[in-house]
């Protein structure tokens, strides 16, 4: 928002919300009419809404790369990030393809000429090409100007500039006034060739997808432009402009004023005297190398959306199931091909807390893969690379999230570790932050809680100490209660262990395995407190859900935009903090296989570097 909004700031169908896309329904209708009663077969209204749709893919493409390139660091510009609050203000970028999809089939009906498109008209394209060249280029370079007053800056441009790190789509996040001059802008091309009579289906189309490409370029944070296009043709410096170019603007906020053709800027000395040296700069950038990393992995085949390289909207809110995902499922099957064919893992995100570089890699696997035996072979591969890549990166630490730790699966790591005894880098499997969570989540004066789920390195340690807290453990399952006490030896800590077949204990551990009838089988205000790293789904509204081993982060946490898996904004998983933690404190030892830290140790200093626990609001009394 404007520092201080001006008339027309927000879009007109903003009280619709999620349900504005009903605004193109009357133009579907009416073609729809058209075409059935009328017998008005005119190609060009029909292939507007392919257009829309093309440029929503268009805009997310770039989306995806610039999020993927900027994760990577490679050719990065500006370092810093974005947070939650430019994620939000930025959501509505539909709002101008909506807009100009309406006013394109309004003007197809309303101006002659504008309808019965030919396909392609050679005349057409190059009066289109000039006219914005020349009128276009110039006159927003002067409205660009105007903006920059105090008295606009302050009640619409502003809104823009509020994105200091751009994403390739602040491009177009600007209040509806401004978007009205642009359109106004970027018809007169279109208009000039449909009253002359040289328009086409092809100048319309490529003409509105160049603006979208530049766009998109010019905010993307990252430097693609190779430095060979500039040698081999020097004017092409007065016709194009490079993503560093606009850059500069969003940080100087006085200069490199220019559309796309930063002629003007040469023209009138507003010029940036840095542009080449932080274009050079830019290609000259080498990836980044981390200094933690979370290993990670794909969970549906619908995750990729809600991950940071997918829609930012979802990633940026906790993941849950979407029923109009199912309908994208052309793009869901071509994602899971496409992370097939690349089969590495791939970094997806990037943070900075204090010193720390923290990068999240993805392994292109999916849950239901993770427990076919047959597929072992190849996620350990998979996994092996991942350790092995990190250490030829100099990373510190490598933590394993979700299903990458498992006793079947790796012994929790360990495999790595003896396979390369040399390894410099640290792989943490988090357990002891795990436990030290759910110790820490179970409500104070509990005397007894019950264990359901399947049995896991937390499992264990978690029951083992709270009987030695002196807390029971109540474990309706024989076999689970067998092998809970052939691990605990032979101690005083086996009396607090009991196996019963009562459900009426309110605090309730589970863990993946847990079953519907097990949860209709608690009492009322029940406590259900995850030890696993899935949580269970939540059946009972008369009982209360604890998040899964979790803390909230630091606000020194740096570029945090998306939400990790199924956890609320700026919260990490224990196994991910855990990582983090091994690194800031410099502990120089695997926690992985049957190794397990300190656990008051790794809490503490969890807590001191400003991790902190979640807290759910439930009775007082269990």
């Amino acid at each position: 928002m404007a520092s201080r909004p001006g008339i027309l700031t927000d879009w007109p169908w903003k009280p619709l919300g999620s349900f504005k896309h009903v605004i193109l329904a009357p133009c579907v209708i009416h073609n729809i009419y058209a075409f059935m009663v009328k017998d008005e077969k005119d190609l060009f209204s029909f292939l507007i809404f392919p257009l829309l749709l093309w440029r929503t893919l268009h805009n997310q493409l770039w989306i995806s790369l610039s999020r993927y390139r900027t994760a990577k660091g490679d050719n990065r510009i500006i370092d810093k990030g974005i947070e939650f609050e430019q994620v939000d203000r930025e959501s509505n970028w539909d709002d101008q393809i909506l807009f100009n999809g309406i006013l394109m089939y309004v003007g197809s009906k309303i101006i002659p000429g504008a309808s019965n498109l030919p396909m392609w008209r050679l005349d057409g394209v190059i009066l289109t090409a000039l006219i914005h060249m020349g009128p276009v280029e110039f006159l927003y370079y002067w409205l660009h100007r105007l903006l920059h007053h105090h008295y606009l800056y302050s009640r619409y441009h502003s809104h823009h500039h509020s994105s200091i790190v751009t994403e390739p789509i602040t491009s177009v996040i600007h209040p509806f006034a401004e978007h009205i001059s642009y359109s106004m802008l970027f018809a007169i091309p279109l208009i000039t060739t449909v009253v002359s009579g040289t328009a086409s289906l092809t100048s319309f189309a490529g003409y509105i997808t160049y603006i979208d490409l530049m766009n998109n370029m010019g905010h993307c944070n990252f430097e693609l432009i190779p430095r060979w296009l500039f040698i081999i043709s020097p004017p092409l410096k007065y016709l194009m402009y490079t993503p560093s170019y606009h850059s500069l603007h969003h940080t100087q906020f006085r200069t490199n004023y220019s559309l796309f053709m930063p002629i003007y800027d040469y023209i009138y000395g507003t010029m940036d005297a840095s542009s080449v040296t932080l274009y050079e700069d830019s290609l000259k950038r080498p990836e980044e190398a981390p200094d933690v990393v979370h290993l990670t992995h794909l969970t549906t085949p619908d995750s990729i959306y809600h991950s940071r390289l997918g829609l930012a909207y979802l990633a940026s809110n906790p993941q849950k199931s979407k029923w109009y995902l199912w309908l994208m499922w052309p793009v869901t099957l071509w994602t899971m091909m496409l992370t097939w064919i690349y089969g590495r893992a791939f970094v997806v995100e990037r943070n900075r807390f204090h010193k720390l570089r923290l990068q999240t890699w993805t392994i292109p696997k999916y849950n239901i893969q993770y427990k076919l035996r047959w597929q072992k072979v190849s996620i350990n591969t998979l996994i092996e690379e991942a350790v092995l890549e990190a250490e030829e990166k100099g990373v510190k630490v490598l933590s394993l999230g979700l299903l990458n730790q498992g006793e079947e699966l790796n012994r929790y790591g360990e495999l790595y570790v003896q396979r390369h005894p040399r390894l410099k880098t640290k792989v943490v499997d988090g357990s002891s932050l795990a436990v030290a969570a759910v110790l820490n989540s179970i409500p104070k004066g509990t005397t007894q809680v019950l264990h359901r789920g399947n049995l896991s390195k937390v499992a264990y340690d978690v029951a083992l100490n709270l009987c030695r807290r002196g807390i029971q453990v109540v474990v309706p399952c024989e076999d689970d209660y067998q092998k809970l006490k052939k691990s605990f030896g032979i101690t005083s800590d086996q009396n607090n262990l009991i196996l019963s077949k009562s459900y009426s204990t309110k605090t309730w551990l589970v863990g993946d395995g847990l079953k519907e009838e097990d949860q209709k089988k608690a009492a009322e205000g029940t406590l259900f407190i995850p030890f696993s790293q899935f949580p269970p789904k939540k059946l009972r509204k008369d009982c209360f859900y604890h998040s899964i081993p979790a803390m909230a982060a630091p606000p020194s946490l740096e570029n945090v935009d998306s939400c990790e898996n199924w956890l609320p904004r700026r919260v990490m998983s224990a196994w991910r903090v855990a990582g983090i933690v091994h690194a800031l404190e410099g502990w120089d030892e695997h926690e992985c296989g049957s190794t397990m830290a300190d656990i008051d140790k790794v809490w503490q200093a969890s807590v001191q570097h400003g991790f902190k626990p979640l807290v759910i609001k439930t009775p007082l009394k269990f």
